[in-house]
């Protein structure tokens, strides 16, 4: 009698553990070819470009358009991501950026209802697209309940609008979390830096997108170091755009940001020390990690500002920069 129970609990738990690792496997796969990841997609929509000198950008980290509910454990009715993307799109319209950075857009995820917020904001005249992958997963542990919001498909990443040609395009994928569980490291997000080479009338102007790790903080330093020193490389020789979420607010302890903000011959848009707007949260704006960098040496500041008008369509607000080539 013994015998057999110990025989029918191995049995339990072989079975346990052959679905455990089935699970697992089946969660992390992706749903794309990895060649996809990093792709310049060419539209043809009507554009309305602007005849003077003055160019204009926006960095936003999105957050999928599901407003505060981002990273909570909230229902998100289909109705709140359609009115904040008609919200978004109106704005947009009005501001008729040249350039848009994007961190936390959704290209097919069911947390949006499968919409392409990329492409739906591209209609508005963004007939160049660099897209990168940073999530594609089947099955995202977070936030931690309810259970039954995990299942489902995210693919979401960092997106740069161009209305002009996007000549080059490279996807850095960052360094990661040492230390981090195997299993935890598999449903994990890739944390990228983006760099696209657009012609601008002859010019040759170099956006830097990124989005740094948000919980630990060695690692944004070290994440940080490595883009600066590519942000030095190019900005040595080229009009150079660094923008995105950094993470990081001038006022933490030793915060990461400081690595950009030291550095000379740098401007940085809609900031100084003494008086910067916060761009997170959006509700209640207390820190800053949006930010618009820039190479004084080829770009003369016009203006900038932190678009609060943009609301609650994210957790963050956008970093908006006008500025000319010397």
């Amino acid at each position: 009698m013994t015998k057999r129970i110990v025989s029918y609990f191995l049995k339990l738990v072989l079975i346990l553990v052959a679905f455990v690792v089935l699970f697992y496997f089946w969660g992390s796969s992706t749903t794309m070819e990895k060649s996809d990841y990093k792709k310049v997609i060419t539209n043809n929509y009507e554009v309305e470009k602007k005849n003077d000198s003055i160019f204009s950008i926006i960095t936003y980290n999105i957050g999928y358009l599901s407003g505060m509910t981002n990273n909570t454990t909230k229902d998100r009715p289909k109705e709140l991501f359609d009115n904040n993307l008609a919200h978004v799109k109106k704005l947009f319209k009005k501001l008729n950026a040249d350039f848009i950075a994007f961190q936390e857009i959704d290209y097919n995820a069911k947390r949006s209802f499968q919409v392409n917020q990329e492409e739906e904001i591209s209609k508005l005249g963004y007939n160049r697209v660099a897209r990168t992958v940073n999530w594609d997963k089947k099955y995202v542990p977070f936030p931690y309940f309810p259970p039954s919001a995990h299942f489902g498909q995210v693919v979401s990443g960092q997106s740069i609008l161009s209305k002009y040609e996007i000549k080059k395009h490279d996807r850095i994928v960052l360094d990661r979390v040492e230390n981090t569980p195997f299993f935890k490291n598999a449903f994990y997000l890739d944390r990228l830096l983006q760099i696209t080479e657009i012609n601008v009338h002859g010019k040759e102007l170099v956006l830097m997108n990124v989005h740094l790790e948000a919980f630990d903080k060695e690692t944004r330093v070290k994440q940080l170091k490595d883009v600066v020193e590519r942000f030095k490389q190019y900005s040595q020789s080229k009009p150079t755009i660094l923008l995105g979420d950094f993470n990081s607010d001038p006022n933490f302890e030793d915060p990461a940001i400081a690595q950009v903000l030291n550095l000379d011959n740098i401007g940085n848009a809609a900031f100084s020390k003494d008086n910067f707007a916060n761009t997170f949260d959006a509700e209640n704006p207390y820190k800053r990690l949006d930010y618009i960098f820039y190479s004084e040496q080829f770009i003369e500041y016009v203006n900038g500002d932190v678009l609060e008008e943009f609301g609650q369509a994210s957790d963050h607000l956008p970093v908006l920069m006008k500025f000319k080539f010397k």
